[in-house]
């Protein structure tokens, strides 16, 4: 196991994440176990032609430099299915994404059914099985588009994600679930673990799950490579969940021990000591949601009058550009790029 520590200086590095000019195109994706279409944001290398815009804008968040529907360039690229918290959106990460498209990969981002802001219903979101199907599904239909199809390459096929997205991306790549195990932890630190209490209440019942079902694997024998940003689902593990990982995975903590969530620290919960092979970054000073989007100077006092506040208050000290930075500087490296 590699642990890579990173007190994250201001003027050591310049964040990549402002880079414009990748490929985007908009799509929807059945999911015939949903009964829904899911939206799909699919980044890639921009060949010629194509409509410049600015994505992900909004009151509170930065956008991103896009263009929309340009040609793809030339070559074979590492693809990266890539998974988005509880809550979130494809938006919520589109500037890494941009950035690992400007930088030769496809990213294929999708609006997870029962999750996603604006269709969040937990009671299903908490079947984290589906999920991990979307982005199989999703892949499926990248390897049969006329368009993009044929630029894949599939030695270099990674599952990424953040939060939430952080489990579905090591599902996809190997790891099972252990019911009994987090059920075991969540009741035991239901005041300390962040989502327990919901996790566990009447409407969403996780305790009730079909163990079969949730511990089986859904695994996506296509995928090379994972990348977890602050992944959840991460307590109650043992060996055997674990065993099945594609070998040399990214695991990118946010924050230090006064700032790190307790549901996502893969230290306290035994995760890393599973993954001998794992590559380890911890960046800091940060917290789980300096992996927004960079946001807008009233940000904070809009958020804080929406009482969602503090997803734009980073611990002092912290540049969310240069943490950005250092994400995709992380998983460029294991892609190759």
């Amino acid at each position: 196991m590699k642990t890579t520590a990173i007190a994250l200086v201001l003027t050591s590095m310049a964040s990549g994440a402002a880079a414009d000019g990748a490929g985007l195109r908009l799509t929807d994706i059945y999911m015939p176990y949903h009964d829904a279409k899911a939206r799909a944001a699919i980044w890639y290398p921009r060949g010629a032609g194509g409509t410049p815009t600015l994505y992900a804008d909004n009151p509170v968040f930065l956008g991103v430099d896009a263009t929309l529907d340009a040609d793809v360039a030339p070559g074979d690229f590492p693809v990266v299915l890539f998974s988005h918290g509880m809550g979130g959106t494809d938006r919520a990460q589109a500037w890494l994404a941009s950035e690992l498209a400007n930088r030769g990969a496809i990213v294929v981002m999708v609006n997870h059914p029962n999750s996603t802001w604006g269709d969040f219903d937990m009671s299903k979101g908490v079947r984290h099985w589906t999920r991990a199907q979307d982005l199989s599904t999703a892949l499926d239909m990248l390897t049969d588009d006329p368009a993009l199809g044929g630029h894949i390459d599939a030695s270099r096929i990674m599952a990424a994600g953040f939060s939430y997205g952080g489990w579905t991306a090591l599902s996809l790549g190997g790891v099972t679930g252990n019911l009994e195990g987090i059920v075991g932890v969540c009741t035991a630190q239901i005041e300390t673990m962040e989502a327990c209490d919901m996790l566990l209440s009447d409407a969403v019942s996780m305790q009730t799950q079909d163990p079969p079902t949730w511990n089986a694997s859904y695994a996506d024998s296509r995928v090379t490579q994972v990348a977890a940003i602050d992944p959840g689902f991460v307590w109650g593990l043992d060996g055997s969940d674990t065993a099945a990982l594609v070998p040399g995975a990214l695991l990118i903590g946010l924050g230090d021990n006064q700032t790190r969530l307790s549901a996502t620290n893969f230290d306290d919960s035994g995760l890393d000591a599973l993954l001998p092979d794992a590559r380890i970054v911890q960046l800091s000073p940060a917290f789980h949601f300096t992996a927004m989007p960079l946001c807008k100077p009233d940000a904070p006092a809009i958020l804080e009058a929406e009482e969602d506040d503090p997803v734009c208050t980073d611990p002092p000290g912290t540049d969310r550009a240069v943490v950005h930075s250092a994400i995709i500087d992380a998983i460029s490296e294991k892609l190759g790029l």
